[in-house]
Parts: C-alpha cells; sequence; structure tokens
C-alpha cells in the first residue's frame, strides 16, 4: 500500500493524516472546507514541531513526512489513486452514505474503503457500495499521536484479506490493533459510553462535583482521565450522537442523561467551543 486518502480534516481526520504520514504512507487530506484544511496543516505542523523538541522524531523524519502529505479540495484529486480510503466524516448515516457512494464511484476498484465509526455497521455503510468485502471499520482514538490503538471492525461480507491489509497498515503507523466482528458500539465505544453517560446521571443527582467524580475514576479506577475530562476532549455533542444510536440499537441502558442532552443544547460540546463540563481558555 502506497497512498492512503483521508475524508474530512476536523480532528480526527487530522490526526489519522498524521499518523499515515509518520508511518511512511503518501497521504491526501480532503475537505470542502478550506479554512478546515489550514487549520488541519497548522495543527499538524507542530505535533510534527513537538515530537522533534521532544526527541520522538527527528529532522529528517518531520521533512519527509511532511513531504509525503497534501491538503486538497478536490475529492475526485484526491481518491483516485488510493489504495484506502479512511472516512472521518461525521457520526450522522446520511452523511456517511452520500460520502461512500462517492468513493464506491471515484476510487479504483481494489480500493478499500474504511470509515472511522465509533459505533457505526461497516455492514450498512458497505451496502452503499458495490464492494461490500473491501469496506471495514478503522476507529482510531482521539488524539490519534498519542492512542495506541486502532479498533478493526468487519463487517458481514469483509474479506479476511481486507481485515490483514488494514491490520498491517495500522501496525505501519505505529498503532496496536484489536479485530472485533460487527456489533453496535464494538468494545470500546459501548463501555465508553456506559461510564460517560452515568458520570452525568450522578452529576445530575448531585452526588458529586464533576471534579470530584473525575478524581474519583482516575484514582480509584486507573483511567487515565475522567469521563467528564474525556467528553469534553472527544465533544459533547459526538458523545451524545453515539448515546442516540446506542439506545436506538442496544436498547434503555443507553438512553442519554437529560444533563448531556441539555449541555449540548445549550452549545456546551467541550474543549472545541470553550466550555463543556468544564471552561477552557481560549488559547487550548
Amino acid at each position: 500500500m502506497k497512498q492512503i486518502s483521508i475524508i474530512g480534516s476536523g480532528v480526527m481526520g487530522r490526526g489519522i493524516a498524521y499518523a499515515a504520514s509518520i508511518g511512511g504512507f503518501h497521504v491526501h487530506l480532503f475537505d470542502v472546507q478550506n479554512d478546515s484544511l489550514a487549520n488541519a496543516e497548522k495543527e499538524i505542523g507542530a505535533i510534527f514541531q513537538k515530537g522533534v523538541e521532544r526527541g520522538k522524531i527527528t529532522e529528517s523524519n518531520m521533512k519527509d513526512a511532511l513531504n509525503r502529505l497534501r491538503f486538497m479540495n478536490d475529492l475526485e484529486e484526491a481518491v483516485h489513486t488510493a489504495d484506502l480510503v479512511i472516512e472521518a466524516v461525521p457520526e450522522k448515516l446520511e452523511i456517511k452514505r452520500d460520502v461512500f457512494e462517492k468513493l464506491d464511484h471515484l476510487t479504483k476498484e481494489a480500493c478499500i474503503l474504511a470509515s472511522n465509526t465509533s459505533t457505526m455497521s461497516p455492514t450498512e455503510i458497505g451496502s452503499f457500495t458495490k464492494r461490500p468485502d473491501k469496506v471495514i471499520a478503522m476507529h482510531f482514538f482521539n488524539p490519534v499521536h498519542k492512542m495506541p490503538l486502532v479498533e478493526i471492525i468487519k463487517g458481514l461480507e469483509t474479506s479476511g484479506e481486507c481485515v490483514q491489509i488494514v491490520k498491517e497498515t495500522a501496525e505501519q503507523m505505529g498503532k496496536q490493533t484489536v479485530v472485533v466482528n460487527e456489533f453496535p458500539g464494538f468494545v470500546t465505544s459501548r463501555i465508553s459510553a456506559l461510564v460517560g453517560n452515568e458520570a452525568f446521571y450522578m452529576l445530575q443527582e448531585g452526588v458529586g462535583t464533576a471534579e470530584e467524580i473525575d478524581k474519583a475514576i482516575k484514582l480509584g479506577l486507573n483511567y487515565p482521565m475522567g469521563p467528564f475530562e474525556l467528553g469534553d476532549l472527544v465533544g459533547l455533542d459526538t458523545r451524545l450522537n453515539n448515546l442516540e444510536y446506542l439506545h436506538k440499537t442496544l436498547g434503555e441502558k443507553y438512553r442519554p442523561a437529560p444533563l448531556l442532552v441539555k449541555y449540548v443544547k445549550a452549545g456546551r460540546l467541550g474543549r472545541k467551543t470553550g466550555k463543556g463540563v468544564y471552561e477552557y481558555p481560549s488559547n487550548l
């Protein structure tokens, strides 16, 4: 595999672009929004620079990786030579359907199509194409450049060859992998959604402050981040979208906490808006 194209230059897309380029792949990062591409280019450059300053990569590694990375706003140009396309658009089925129908038409026949979904069915996504054997989910974690895992999810018709290629690709990006069978929420999102939602119920009930609940989970259960810290990082709107999907597919235990719904309605989405459960200085 030589070229990877990534659709969407938001937080996840730009992180995947960094991992793929440092892994030695030629990378096309596509977005329809030029402002988003410019922000992605700036942020990826900053991640590379910090890596050099901390001795994790060399100056030569950084220059080589940046030379392999292109930022593009023409979808056909971005994907027509790709060996693997990774979609990183919002967790809305209608958006994913539109993207995969276009990718199926614009990419070469042998190209693998992957979704960076955290909850949705690669079988259903594969049905939007004429190549369901080459459709798979690659669930990266935020922040991509720090988190070591990629959860690989097989659809009903995903081929063994596709799984092996994607596993080797993720490992070349420096990631560890788990391969799981499709079920709503996979492994990680089902657990994370339950913990994060229960934390909101406890905050709503007055069990403790957000700070105390986060501290209890980190020190008592050895989590690296508390559920509110993680929710603010991922985005409370993203957390709510995931819970609504899991509630629909897996039942009542995933019903979103009313307080979480209220925060999202108020525009308190987390770090990206400067205010979620916590408030953040404008320079973060």
